[in-house]
């Protein structure tokens, strides 16, 4: 008989009426889901978050740290230009992949689920995203909230935008040059989203269908993020000096990036993928259409499970921090097996993800087929 302690950290079972599937094309309601998983999958530990978020920032610090002693090494300034790019790539690498583990602690803050605290959740996100990924966090926690609300339907996702291949010759001749120069777009991705505002509104300037409706004390709360980037950017900026700050600090900035634009890509992105309209969305179906990709053992760890654990975010992205998400996955798909639904969890080993992300972005851009539109 199990313990009454043990017995708290487990959901009701699953009944008769939540084994009952009249479509098994239909994913289960977010209630039934629920029952799926752990209760302790809910439970949002302050200082297991602030663990993992000392050890990334802690990485941060050493590797960029060690970059820079590198760059302001007499030895370093004795080679010629070629050769000192050749000698600080791979610390360029290894820094930008501890900002792009960092960035996933500020993800977590986004979506409160560093702390119940709502001021703790605030500090983490300002350091993690405003200060350490020049990311403004309160502008991106705003976009990426919508996201999920609207994930996967063909005009109200953000993040990224749905055109439909048919309609190509239709669309407006600055995104069909975006499109055509598509693969040269890859390393700017992230600064074009975060500063031009493309898709969703400008998370630096406040404008776009982000913003619309959005109070004064909202664009106040936001702005004081933009300040804490640019601050940080611009103290950077002038004790190094434009070279060494390029180097130490924007080439990592911009492997975060490619890793950030990468893993979010292919998380919504399949042969296979369906987009939603008013008719026929709901939260459910727009979540399943998410993809759980496996990187490889490490590099899922690393990266705190923002691969192989997202369909579980995406389905309660307000109540599960990254330290669950593994056991609740397995918990997830057994339900799902039970129900004779586990064909709608879409899983997709991918340990080429850089060759992946070439070949899905150069052939399907952010285009959908009239086919996979569920009107």
């Amino acid at each position: 008989m199990p313990t009454a302690e043990k017995s708290k950290n487990v959901q009701s079972p699953l009944g008769e009426d939540d084994l009952y599937v009249e479509n098994v094309n239909e994913p289960p309601r977010v209630g039934t889901l629920m029952k799926m998983l752990p209760k302790e999958t809910f439970n949002i530990d302050t200082p297991t978050s602030l663990f993992y978020f000392g050890v990334d920032f802690a990485a941060v610090a050493a590797t960029m740290g060690f970059l820079n002693i590198v760059v302001t090494s007499d030895n370093y300034h004795s080679l010629p230009i070629w050769l000192q790019g050749l000698s600080v790539a791979p610390l360029q690498v290894l820094t930008g992949f501890a900002m792009w583990c960092m960035w996933c602690i500020g993800h977590d803050a986004g979506h409160s689920t560093v702390s119940k605290n709502k001021s703790i959740n605030r500090v983490v996100g300002e350091i993690a995203h405003s200060a350490i990924c020049l990311t403004p966090f309160v502008p991106w926690a705003t976009s990426h909230r919508k996201h999920h609300l609207g994930h996967n339907h063909v005009e109200k996702d953000y993040s990224h935008q749905w055109y439909i291949r048919e309609e190509n010759e239709n669309v407006h001749p600055v995104i069909k040059f975006a499109q055509e120069t598509r693969l040269l777009q890859l390393p700017i991705l992230y600064f074009a989203y975060l500063f031009l505002g493309i898709p969703d509104g400008g998370h630096v300037i406040f404008y776009g269908r982000m913003w619309e409706g959005a109070s004064m004390k909202k664009k106040r709360d936001a702005a004081i993020s933009v300040a804490v980037s640019f601050a940080t950017a611009g103290s950077f900026w002038y004790n190094m000096g434009t070279a060494d700050f390029a180097v130490v600090c924007m080439a990592p900035w911009c492997v975060m990036s490619f890793w950030l634009f990468m893993v979010t890509y292919l998380q919504h992105h399949s042969e296979d993928g369906k987009v939603y309209t008013d008719d026929t969305f709901t939260f459910e179906r727009g979540a399943f259409e998410t993809v759980d990709r496996d990187y490889g053992k490490w590099i899922n760890r690393l990266s705190h499970h923002m691969m192989d654990g997202h369909l579980v975010h995406h389905l309660f992205f307000e109540r599960v921090p990254h330290y669950r998400l593994a056991e609740a996955t397995k918990a997830l798909d057994k339900g799902l097996i039970e129900r004779g639904q586990g064909h709608l969890h879409k899983q997709i080993d991918t340990p080429h993800f850089t060759q992946e992300i070439v070949k899905q972005f150069d052939e399907n851009w952010f285009f959908v087929d009239e086919k996979q539109v569920v009107r």
